[in-house]
Formats: structure tokens, C-alpha cells, sequence
């Protein structure tokens, strides 16, 4: 079992930054790929962005290409998403999934994400 905890959410204005953590539980976190994905009033919950298991692979929506950058910290059992130039279309409800497969590969579908944490809200206000 794994247990996701986010935070790190708030209100910020366009163009600000800000960083998100999603706290793990569960000694096999570090065999794990890790996804962000967020979900806007009204939208389905879409992809944000991937790390692998070992932190040496990247995958991102084009949508925050070069604004995002999401990492990991295998002794912390935390992983990140650093937003930057955020845009008022980035609010969301932001969440840390994993499909939970060891040594697995990098899953983009939320229908594969086997454990979701509650979400941390992102505000961006014009």
C-alpha cells in the first residue's frame, strides 16, 4: 500500500511560482515512477508530468513544457513539481499518483494510476 499526501498549493498571481510536494509512505516508493496530474473546474483530470523510479527520466504535458519541472528525493520519499510562470489556465486541483508497479515504466494514463493522493488546490489569478 502507498499513501500520497500533497501540498504545497495556494493562490499566486500570473507569472509567480510555486512548489508542490507529494509526501510518500511505503518502502518500496523509490521503485516506483511517480506522476503529477491536476484536474480544472469543469475539465477531466488530464497528465502534468512523470518521473521514473530512479529520478533520471522526465516526461511533461506540452501544456507546462519548460515552466514545470518535476524530481524526486528517493530518501525523503518525496517528489516535486516546481512551477514556474504560472498561467491563469494552470489552476487546478493538483494531484501525485502512481501506478504502484515496481521497477515499472512511466505510465501518462490516469485510468493506470492505481494510489491517488487528495490534491493540493492551485489558484492563479490575471
Amino acid at each position: 500500500q502507498v499513501q500520497l499526501v500533497e501540498s504545497g498549493g495556494g493562490l499566486v498571481q500570473a507569472g509567480g511560482s510555486l512548489r508542490l510536494a507529494c509526501a510518500a509512505s511505503g518502502r518500496t516508493f523509490s521503485t516506483y515512477t511517480m506522476d503529477w496530474f491536476r484536474q480544472a473546474p469543469g475539465k477531466e483530470r488530464e497528465f502534468v508530468a512523470a518521473i521514473t523510479w530512479g529520478g533520471g527520466g522526465t516526461i511533461y504535458a506540452d501544456s507546462v513544457k519548460g515552466r514545470f519541472t518535476i524530481s524526486r528525493d528517493n530518501v525523503k520519499m518525496t517528489v516535486y513539481l516546481q512551477m514556474t510562470r504560472l498561467k491563469p489556465e494552470d489552476t487546478a486541483v493538483y494531484y501525485c499518483a502512481t501506478a504502484g508497479r515496481q521497477y515499472g515504466g512511466v505510465e501518462l494514463d490516469a485510468e493506470r494510476m492505481d494510489y491517488w493522493g487528495k490534491g493540493t488546490l492551485v489558484t492563479v489569478s490575471s
